[in-house]
């Protein structure tokens, strides 16, 4: 058990999904270059381009603030351990901690998902291109995801940062099904997914 995050809490009540508009989940893949947000039929990519530094980490965490002021949800993207030694891992692992410190300061619950568990979520497999050549198996389950919330969840989700898009949709759904709003019905396969994210302690008063 990572000692970062308390136990999970017991999984939300199973029910049919109510009528009328849902709770407002976002879903957050945090990155310096291209932080994906979405929501429960959109999906963007913040692409501070032409900031570095400070500059870029403070327009990041103003856009994201901004963006979840009215969530009931937000489901964000945990760290790749795998990665903790690569370039940038420091400033990364800052982005992710502002961005959960600010969610924590507002009473905004949230939950942390795992890539893995993102990926069985779309795909229904941890590693689902692992068939193919080692050095594509990444960049063929990214398309994967893209695939599914284009053609299953129904969001547009193209150009530059669409695969992070992508994930953060993917996040969105996944906490949307949680709450007892499936944007659709998944096999076991995929919806298994969701009892291995670090769910809020308080449930948000939208699953009551």
């Amino acid at each position: 058990m990572n000692a970062l995050f308390p136990a999970p809490p017991p999984a939300a009540p199973e029910r049919a999904a109510a009528p009328g508009p849902g709770p407002l989940v976002i879903g957050i893949d945090p990155s310096l270059t291209s932080t994906g947000i979405a929501g429960s039929d959109w999906a963007d990519a913040l692409r501070p381009t032409k900031l570095t530094g400070h500059a870029r980490f403070d327009w990041l965490i103003r856009e994201v603030t901004d963006r979840t002021k009215h969530a009931d949800l937000v489901v964000i993207e945990g760290p790749a351990y795998g990665q903790q030694l690569q370039a940038g891992h420091h400033e990364r692992a800052g982005l992710w901690w502002a961005i959960t410190h600010a969610m924590w300061r507002r009473d905004i619950p949230y939950a942390v998902v795992n890539p893995h568990n993102r990926t069985i979520y779309a795909t229904g497999a941890a590693n689902p291109a692992k068939d193919e050549p080692k050095d594509k198996r990444a960049r063929i389950a990214k398309g994967m995801v893209h695939t599914f919330v284009v053609e299953q969840l129904g969001i547009w989700c193209e150009g530059p940062g669409r695969y992070d898009a992508a994930d953060a949709a993917t996040l969105a759904a996944m906490g949307a099904d949680w709450l007892g709003y499936p944007p659709l019905l998944l096999p076991e396969r995929q919806h298994r997914a969701l009892a291995g994210v670090r769910w809020p302690n308080t449930t948000p008063a939208v699953a009551e």
